[in-house]
């Protein structure tokens, strides 16, 4: 059972996703449903750990087997999701991952795969071009070009007036 419940028109979502990285350039993907880029991943389950979680969902998602390098991020982040206009409190894991021993870069710029019966379209896109496409998390567009070396704590607020971003930064 995933992590994640809903009450009225508020959900909590416990995630993590895979920062896969390429020359100059992030792995991203879309689903039918979203028209914006998001990160490979997904829920954690109750009783399994963040890491087995990672590897879970990128076998299911790009069908591979990728390495953990480290973790990056633990984002907690407050906002309306843009399609079902639902109020989320999500807190993410992101994991810097090495694919040198897959066939994902033989798979070309752009590929798409099937999950069960639902189709996700991948896509390498350029950290120069990242700024200016429909993309989240809204971070990564600027530290996609500087990687924390330390566990970093994110706190993103995001509502209808204000948007406040908060970082906290310790090394494990």
């Amino acid at each position: 059972m995933d992590i994640s419940f809903g009450i009225e028109n508020k959900k909590f979502n416990y995630r993590v996703c895979a920062i896969i990285i390429d020359n100059g350039r992030i792995l991203a993907m879309k689903d039918g449903r979203s028209p914006y880029y998001y990160l490979p991943g997904g829920r954690v389950k109750i009783g399994e750990t963040v890491e087995y979680a990672l590897l879970r969902e990128c076998k299911e998602e790009l069908e591979a087997e990728p390495k953990i390098i480290r973790p990056l991020w633990f984002n907690q982040a407050f906002f309306t999701e843009d399609v079902s206009k639902i109020k989320f409190h999500e807190v993410c894991i992101y994991f810097l991952v090495d694919i040198s021993a897959t066939d994902i870069l033989l798979r070309g710029d752009k590929f798409v795969l099937s999950e069960n019966g639902e189709k996700h379209k991948f896509e390498w896109l350029s950290f120069e071009k990242l700024k200016d496409e429909y993309f989240y998390p809204e971070f990564l567009k600027k530290d996609i070009f500087n990687l924390p070396e330390v566990f970093t704590i994110r706190t993103e607020i995001e509502d209808d007036l204000v948007r406040e971003v908060k970082e906290w930064i310790y090394s494990i």
